[in-house]
């Protein structure tokens, strides 16, 4: 059964607008959190830039946790199956906390060896090994905040996300100040500052969820079956994670290469594409929830309704932001950096990335439309597929290693029109047939 437009349209907004905000919220505080550490000098701050660095990759690894929970909740919301859909989110959360606490001994342990590898002054080193091993007791708890975000996107509900993640962020940016400052903590409080708030999140989502499960007869002890079914759906996602990872990290390898110029405009680039990407990660969001819903309600016919109207919107918007890059792009680096030679630099890579827009947006509602529909395991071998045609593009552009704006703007292209491009028409060719709507629950 078909839903009309203006109703289909308000239900993407309530899901997609909310998402947004949640979305947005980290990054904002944790440029606070720099600016914080900043003030304590270079050092303390290059130590923050490494040790986040390690704990944003694990965290970025894990986050098929919120991916995989959510369609199974979701499915079994659209079956009227409500117990079932809070028990299978429930199950996601003592996955989250299993693998948060393995990781969590493991860091601590592994901390100098991290650090390390970075090659960084001793100074830099010390900072970032104690903000590092801090850091490490608060990544359970991330962990299973992605995993309650899972449920509660699983019920229709990211709104109260939203007000999870800004109040959280602010206790974190407020407690760091205290701490920073108040005790004369140093690095070391801005890490304390964020496990206590992140374990305060914990709190909240435990209580709420808590109520969830009284509500609707919902198992709250661990259920292995229930957790193996999570932790296989999330393995899958885990892959084409690594997939995305790996490109970026060969793409940075290949800037490296190229030039300092080419590398601080590169992530200048990044930087900027990476915050168009926040409005287009919330209409996945949305295409996800609303997805697993339909397919657990059995009807097709809303599935392909929310994959069109999903799609027009992603290119839509990714129009609208890729327009506004490029018109900013005389004047992007010079905000950045207030050097007119990177900022002249940056141009054809700004508007190349500007361009490429449209064709992100359908790549980030796509990848939410088969999530949505737990096709895990083909986004996974979609991932190392995407992977072919970049990787000999890389290893080609790094070994004729063209300098300046053209060299960057050559590494733009790979990334923004090869490497994405792949992945549009891998995801595209995927949902043009019917094998992605009979995955299992």
């Amino acid at each position: 059964m078909s839903t009309s437009p203006p109703t289909l349209n308000r239900r993407i907004l309530a899901l997609a607008v909310p998402a947004l905000g949640s979305l947005i919220a980290e990054p904002i505080f944790l440029i606070t959190d720099s600016a914080m550490v900043g003030h304590l000098g270079l050092e303390p701050l290059a130590g923050l830039g490494i040790g986040g660095a390690v704990i944003q990759t694990v965290v970025g690894l894990m986050v098929f946790l919120a991916y995989s929970t959510t369609p199974a909740v979701a499915r079994r919301v659209g079956a009227n199956d409500l117990p079932g859909a809070v028990t299978a989110g429930i199950n996601g959360m003592w996955l989250a906390l299993a693998l948060g606490a393995v990781l969590a001994v493991a860091g601590v342990l592994a901390s100098p060896l991290a650090v390390a590898a970075f090659g960084p002054t001793d100074v830099v080193a010390a900072h970032a090994t104690t903000y590092l091993s801090i850091s490490m007791w608060g990544l359970p708890a991330m962990l299973i905040v992605f995993a309650a975000t899972g449920l509660l996107r699983g019920l229709q509900n990211t709104v109260t996300p939203l007000w999870i993640a800004v109040v959280g962020f602010a206790a974190n940016a407020a407690l760091n100040a205290l701490f920073i400052y108040g005790f004369g903590w140093g690095i070391a409080g801005s890490a304390m500052g964020t496990v206590i708030a992140q374990w305060g999140m914990v709190a909240v989502y435990a209580v709420i969820i808590a109520r969830l499960a009284r509500a609707h007869g919902a198992v709250v002890a661990p259920q292995r079956d229930g957790i193996r079914h999570t932790a296989r759906s999330g393995g899958w996602l885990f892959l084409r994670t690594v997939s995305l990872r790996v490109a970026l990290l060969l793409t940075v390898g290949v800037a490296t290469a190229l030039g300092t110029h080419e590398l601080a405009g590169w992530q200048v680039v990044f930087t900027i594409a990476t915050t168009a990407a926040f409005a287009l990660d919330a209409l996945a969001v949305a295409a996800q929830a609303l997805i697993g819903k339909a397919l657990g309600e059995g009807d097709r016919g809303q599935v392909r309704d929310v994959l069109r109207r999903t799609l027009s919107w992603g290119a839509w918007f990714g129009a609208i932001c890729g327009a506004a890059i490029a018109a900013a792009s005389g004047v992007i680096g010079l905000l950045f950096t207030g050097d007119p030679e990177l900022a002249r630099l940056l141009v054809p890579s700004l508007i190349i990335a500007g361009l490429t827009q449209v064709i992100a947006g359908p790549v980030f509602v796509l990848d939410g439309v088969l999530m949505g529909a737990n096709d895990a395991r083909y986004l996974a071998i979609a991932g190392g597929i995407n992977l072919i045609p970049y990787v000999p593009f890389l290893a080609l552009l790094g070994w004729l290693a063209p300098s300046g704006s053209w060299g960057l703007a050559a590494l733009a292209a790979g990334y923004f029109v090869v490497f994405t491009g792949a992945r549009f028409v891998t995801l595209a060719r995927r949902v043009r047939g019917e094998a992605w709507l009979d995955q299992p629950a």
